[in-house]
């Protein structure tokens, strides 16, 4: 605190003395080059002069430059307490790091930031890696082009790309991966018969795959920030020059409130990566949302079990990683702590890194707390216009959802099997399968963390 003061008082000591705002003496407004040139001295220059624009703009009290400070606070290693000092002065919070910051920023949407930030920021995100003027470049970065706040795009620490797609990986039999651990987890896929396995211990190192799977395009988006692994179809009829071609995805090395904004490689335009839906660039307002296909993490062990001529993606990725058991974000995912801020609604009821299964249907959507699932279980219940059962078990983080109409499941004692008006249905990838062939299809569910389903989708 003394420390504090010190500061402040050099800060001060560096300002003419204000006069009283209802006094004739009193000074115009500021003007806005003049913010301007303050703000720019606050986030690039040095010495005194870097310190003479803290204090203005603190003196200044306005929370129009507080996300020029919160850049900062993030990138300026040189300064301890100047810039929270300032930060404080304009927002009236008691904010004091970057993490806190930008947790206010989340919290007031309602503050409009200077026209300088933007170009700031620009010129900022230009030195981090050129290619990112790629997506927020120009009119891109402007609030009316953009569907998230340009504030809340911050940098996830690699340059576009530094986190490399897989793109059509080589695939080999299941009897080759004998590096895989039976309780290694993976993403498990079949459709139209084609049945494939997708190592989290490899898709980690990349987090964006785009393959052909049973012919349908699709790329898995896996955040690992956010814990959430979705399969979405790429070919969107009717949109873009090469209308019917499916869209490839990379990963832009930015994030949105801990979620990652994956980008397409034919328009350079931004996507949510939890939402399917494009941000920025020329899709946004296009009406483009990618549709989800169902995913399951399983144990390799239970994958394999019930579909042993899967195919399994290959450790030759063309790339140098370790791809060994637990060794990709270990810290992170053992960690009840974000690593980037996401703010929480209050009163929440769960932990943000607790792990969930949602459903997203007609109507409406719903996650229910894989904890749920502990030692295996299978739940009745409703979501939106539909009737679900899910059949899951929290050790692995498995949960397969299906439409049950009237109907009301009962476990079987058989993991392959339920029950339901005395009859036995099958548990199938892509259907409950019951007498007489008699089909509930799949639901397009998955895992994440509380903090991403609930900043993005809402409560159950």
């Amino acid at each position: 605190m003394l420390r504090l003061l010190l500061v402040l008082a050099a800060v001060l000591a560096l300002l003419p003395a204000p006069a009283c705002a209802d006094s004739p003496m009193a000074g115009p407004p500021m003007a806005d080059d003049e913010v301007a040139r303050l703000s720019e001295l606050a986030l690039f220059g040095h010495g005194t002069s870097r310190l003479d624009a803290l204090g203005r703009l603190a003196a200044r009290g306005e929370p129009d430059v507080a996300a020029t400070l919160i850049l900062a606070m993030r990138y300026r290693r040189d300064v301890t307490l100047e810039t929270p000092f300032a930060f404080q002065a304009v927002t009236g919070s008691d904010a004091g790091t970057w993490f806190d910051a930008v947790l206010w920023q989340q919290a007031h949407p309602e503050i409009a930031s200077h026209p300088s930030h933007r170009p700031l920021k620009l010129k900022l995100l230009e030195r981090l890696d050129p290619n990112f003027l790629r997506f927020l470049g120009g009119d891109r970065g402007r609030p009316e082009n953009l569907d998230i706040r340009l504030e809340e795009i911050v940098w996830g620490g690699v340059r576009v790309d530094g986190i490399p797609s897989l793109d059509n990986p080589k695939m080999i039999p299941a009897a080759e991966a004998d590096w895989l651990r039976d309780d290694d987890l993976v993403f498990g896929v079949a459709i139209a018969g084609d049945v494939r396995a997708y190592p989290l211990r490899i898709m980690g190192w990349h987090e964006m795959l785009n393959d052909v799977i049973g012919g349908v395009p699709v790329a898995l988006a896996y955040c690992t920030l956010c814990g959430a692994g979705i399969l979405f179809e790429t070919r969107v009829e009717g949109h873009g020059e090469n209308r019917g071609e499916p869209f490839v995805f990379g990963s832009s090395g930015l994030l949105y409130r801990s979620n990652k904004l994956m980008f397409d490689r034919r328009t350079d335009s931004l996507w949510n990566q939890f939402t399917g839906r494009p941000v920025s660039g020329p899709l946004r307002g296009s009406g483009i949302e990618l549709a989800i296909r169902p995913v399951a993490i399983a144990s390799w062990a239970a994958w394999r079990a019930r579909h042993p001529d899967t195919a399994v993606l290959s450790l030759d990725t063309g790339h140098d990683r370790d791809y060994g058991p637990g060794v990709v974000y270990r810290d992170y995912f053992a960690s009840p702590d974000l690593m980037f801020p996401a703010v929480l609604a209050p009163g929440t009821p769960l932990g943000p890194k607790d792990y969930v299964f949602g459903l997203r249907v007609a109507g409406g959507t719903k996650a229910w707390p894989l904890d749920a699932f502990a030692g295996g279980a299978v739940i009745n219940d409703a979501v939106g216009l539909e009737t679900v059962v899910l059949v899951g078990d929290a050790a692995t983080r498995t949960v397969r959802a299906y439409r049950r109409g009237d109907r009301k499941f009962e476990p079987s004692g058989d993991a392959s099997t339920l029950v339901a008006g005395g009859h036995a249905w099958a548990v199938a990838e892509d259907a409950l399968v019951g007498p007489g062939g008699t089909r509930l299809p799949r639901l397009p569910g998955h895992v994440a963390y509380w903090f991403a389903w609930d900043g993005y989708l809402g409560r159950p």
